[in-house]
């Protein structure tokens, strides 16, 4: 079987510059790649097909070669090269950074500990107030024994002697450079040949360790706080990570909260609402007086200014919003039916009066739609 041509196989011009066959590769063997493709026969021969056009291709010698005599020119494709080396998507995205610009590889030396999340549930009055409280945590801290760096007492983990204390092992093939993780030190770059007892060359131990958070007046759901230095412990004797506490607010089952004002709705006799009056109530520093004008009408909302959650940063306070709402009596004595119809006979008749039509009622929505539409 005759082999295709490795400009067709790259999806390049015969003219095309060294970047442009290289971008072309690259692009194919994203593509084909066999991880991408587990099981798909097909994409594997092009995957293997373009490694091979590129090997070949990609050398200004062996390309003049093919351009002159073909595939006779090269022996017949691109001795040395096997494809099947890219076992992982480490291998052609993790150490190839540099070229395909993402994908990381581990690496000996300190390292940074983790950031850990603890969801913390308040109440509402210790959201509104700002409160101090304690928290348990399980965390990997630094091993007092080994002092982190995972030999027994008395030892000290020595270079490791496959990388030279890199971590890496690289690899030159081509167009590639394969940066694989040291498998006889695991990354580290040291070795350690007498493990500490308590930790057994880990470096941290898993404690339970309890903490002070103090809440800010005014803190909202989802709102984070972060404690720095309270995370995972680090590695080869790095810093430590952050913690983050996530505070989840109790609803409270009078105030809706809306930012930093806080609504709520309070239910009044029909007299109070007609006459006037002074009412109390709650808020969060202590109860509140709210005048009532004579004749309020049911659904009119009060502002009390500066009467509502403070502002997480310190910087003043919302409002407290209230809302009277007219309560109707389910029962009531014949002495007060009796009032009330006295009363109902002193007020003016409320007559309800039929909205006309006219020719745009008739016409229904779809002919109002097809007027603003149309």
């Amino acid at each position: 079987m005759s082999k295709r041509d490795y400009y067709e196989i790259l999806e390049v011009a015969r003219t095309a510059t060294d970047q442009e066959i290289k971008s072309s590769y690259r692009k194919l063997a994203l593509k084909f790649h066999p991880d991408r493709n587990q099981g798909d026969k097909t994409a594997e021969e092009k995957f293997k097909e373009a490694a091979e056009a590129y090997a070949i291709l990609s050398d200004a010698d062996k390309r003049a070669r093919y351009d002159r005599f073909g595939h006779a020119g090269v022996g017949g494709g691109a001795q040395g090269f096997d494809p099947s080396q890219f076992t992982g998507f480490e291998d052609i995205f993790g150490g190839l950074g540099d070229i395909f610009g993402f994908g990381s590889s581990r690496r000996a030396g300190p390292q940074r500990g983790a950031d850990l999340r603890y969801d913390l549930e308040i109440k509402f009055a210790d959201a509104a107030k700002g409160v101090e409280t304690h928290i348990q945590i399980p965390r990997h801290e630094t091993c007092e024994t080994c002092k982190g760096n995972g030999a027994a007492p008395g030892t000290t983990p020595t270079q490791c002697p496959q990388c030279r204390g890199t971590g890496q092992l690289r690899y030159q093939q081509g167009f590639f450079t394969v940066a694989r993780t040291c498998g006889q030190c695991r990354g580290a770059g040291k070795v350690i040949s007498k493990p500490c007892p308590d930790c057994r060359g880990q470096g941290t131990i898993e404690q339970q360790r309890k903490l002070t958070v103090k809440i800010p007046a005014g803190i909202a759901t989802g709102q984070r706080l972060r404690l720095s230095g309270e995370g995972q412990a680090g590695t080869q004797g790095g810093p430590p990570g952050d913690l983050y506490v996530v505070i989840y607010v109790r609803e409270h089952e009078f105030f809706q909260r809306d930012g930093n004002n806080l609504h709520c709705t309070v239910p009044l006799p029909f007299t109070t609402l007609a006459l006037g009056s002074e009412i109390k109530v709650p808020g969060i520093d202590g109860d509140e007086t709210v005048k009532v004008p004579e004749s309020t009408q049911t659904g009119t909302t009060f502002r009390l200014r500066g009467k509502g959650m403070p502002d997480v940063s310190g910087r003043g306070r919302g409002d407290l919003l209230v809302t009277v709402q007219a309560i109707t009596p389910k029962r009531l004595t014949k002495e007060q039916k009796k009032l009330l119809e006295q009363l109902a006979a002193t007020l003016p008749e409320q007559k309800v009066k039929p909205k006309e039509r006219d020719d745009e009622d008739d016409r229904g929505i779809f002919g109002k739609v097809k007027d603003i539409f149309g």
